[in-house]
């Protein structure tokens, strides 16, 4: 059986279960294929096992480790090169946004300031500027 067309993979990183299990829906209604991870290390194996995200969207607030080291390991380890990176979290601070843009994010979004579906959409847009772009 053949999987149907999907917009592209996205794959979201998030502590907080409910806030990932309403992404992952909103994401998956708009066509996408999505991989949902509750940790860094969880994100890493996923990336590591084959999973090619078009767009990767992270929390930078999480226990253990956080955004900006995930940062650091896809660029350190090569992976999801060519997926639009886009942190969502509630720090609002411009310390955090320009550490998380010059370790690679492409998108800065804050929670508290837009609803699911805004978020699906940002990326979706830029998703298909990078696809004009290529």
């Amino acid at each position: 059986m053949s999987t149907p067309e999907t917009k592209g993979k996205v794959l979201l990183t998030d502590d907080d279960k409910f806030l990932l299990d309403m992404y992952s829906m909103k994401f998956t209604q708009q066509g996408y294929a999505v991989e949902a991870c509750l940790s860094v290390d969880d994100a890493l194996r996923v990336l590591h096992e084959g999973f090619a995200p078009d767009a990767v969207v992270f929390d930078i607030a999480m226990p253990e480790r956080d955004g900006f080291s995930f940062l650091q390991a896809l660029h350190d380890e090569h992976l999801a090169l060519n997926a639009v990176r886009a942190a969502l979290t509630n720090q609002s601070d411009d310390a955090e946004k320009s550490k998380a843009l010059s370790l690679g994010a492409e998108l800065y979004l804050i929670k508290a300031s837009m609803v699911p579906s805004e978020v699906v959409n940002i990326v979706s847009d830029a998703l298909a500027k990078k696809r004009a772009h290529s």
